[in-house]
């Protein structure tokens, strides 16, 4: 999921009631992507309401299709684990807004990090075009994690 959400331009990624994680599988982009780690999802709840994200949790069946979703330019977008799906009850979160990548096959079942990628391209299609992809493409020299990796 780093790699997608570095192939995005996402700010950080938080991760919630993680015991254990390995960076390998992120392949560097660990690194330019900023993790924070949280107990549970009430405090990233706090963080993201406070600075004024609307928050978009992915279900696989009962939200609002992903393809008809104006999603703001300060979203956050919570997937649940692959296996057990989302740690919280939504309807404890009244501010969370279900949203569901529309599937066409039986199992109606997506891998964590291609549902990231899915709903980041949608973002990315809805905010900027590709032209302004490439012409806005640097890297920023003075930007901290830049000084510290390279």
């Amino acid at each position: 999921m780093f790699r997608s959400a570095d192939a995005f331009g996402v700010k950080e990624v938080h991760l919630i009631g993680i015991n254990f994680f390995d960076p390998g599988p992120a392949v560097g982009s660990f690194k330019w992507v900023p993790a924070k780690f949280k107990k549970s999802f009430s405090e990233t709840y706090s963080d993201l309401i406070e600075q004024d994200y609307t928050i978009f949790a992915l279900e696989p069946v009962g939200g609002e299709l992903l393809t008809e979703v104006t999603l703001p330019s300060k979203s956050a977008f919570i997937l649940g684990h692959e296996q057990f799906g989302l740690s919280f009850d939504p309807k404890m979160f009244p501010k969370v807004k279900l949203i569901t990548i529309p599937q066409f096959g039986k199992v109606q079942s997506l891998n964590v990090s291609v549902a990231a990628s899915l709903v980041l391209y949608e973002y990315l299609k809805q905010h900027i075009s590709g032209k302004e992809i490439i012409s806005n493409f640097q890297i920023d020299q003075n930007d901290d994690r830049y000084k510290k990796f390279i």
